[in-house]
């Protein structure tokens, strides 16, 4: 049943305006759809649609405990340029204490398993509270953002969380990105001038070198297939 119904959402949706697909679903599913920003400059785009489209859809973001401060200064920024109050999830203490006390503080360095349970703990933990009682999420992926994206859809199953997840830009370039943020003063990470295309935890992210992959600076000692943190891994 969900499979026909997704085939349909594509068929009649994809190719469509981001704005248009953002104003058919954040209505028809209103009370039961949530936007997933990680304040990179793609949600920052989906943002500013959703809060000109219904300011009132939740919103949140995931704060790790091991952000940048400039991602910190987004977060307030973005609040106070839309009116919004995005909502900032937070990693279980204990499981952090117990893991860390296990492994180390650098964990992830060690091995790409250390580092995936560095990233459940901190992170998808925190996803599943947030996506609790939902029945679609908003994600701002784009297919030429990294392989491991290439052949993702407008709308998905996510069979992991039990819910259905729209990208309304996954067909986007990185120019229409940046040119919708320059037309419409959209606030962004300032790092985004430094060479960090993708921005995550402060230990895990650096600038790239001209030619290399958008996604090159996350978790850079580790192989392209790898590169995920599971937030988006369906299964």
């Amino acid at each position: 049943m969900k499979e026909h119904l997704i085939e349909q959402l594509n068929e009649k949706w994809s190719g469509k305006p981001a704005e248009e697909i953002l104003e058919y679903f954040l209505k028809e599913y209103k009370g039961k759809i949530i936007f997933a920003s990680s304040m990179g400059a793609e949600d920052q785009v989906l943002t500013k649609m959703i809060a000109d489209i219904e300011r009132d859809t939740r919103m949140f973001t995931l704060d790790t405990g091991r952000l940048y401060q400039a991602t910190y200064n987004l977060i307030q920024h973005t609040n106070e340029e839309y009116g919004l109050n995005i909502e900032v999830y937070f990693p279980d203490s204990g499981q952090v204490q117990e893991m860390v006390a296990s492994k180390g503080i650098n964990l992830f360095y060690k091995s790409i398993e250390n580092r995936k349970q560095c990233c459940d703990v901190r992170k998808n933990q925190s996803l599943k509270r947030a996506l609790s009682g939902m029945e679609m999420w908003v994600c701002g992926l784009r297919k030429d953002q990294t392989v491991t994206r290439f052949f993702n859809k407008l709308v998905e199953w996510d069979d992991k969380h039990k819910l259905m997840k729209l990208n309304p830009i996954i067909e986007w370039t990185e120019k229409q990105v940046w040119d919708y943020i320059k037309k419409h003063d959209v606030p962004y990470n300032v790092l985004h001038n430094k060479g960090y295309p993708s921005i995550g935890c402060k230990p895990c992210t650096r600038a790239i070198q001209p030619g290399e992959d958008s996604r090159a600076g996350r978790w850079w000692w580790e192989n392209a297939e790898h590169k995920e943190c599971g937030l988006h891994n369906s299964e």
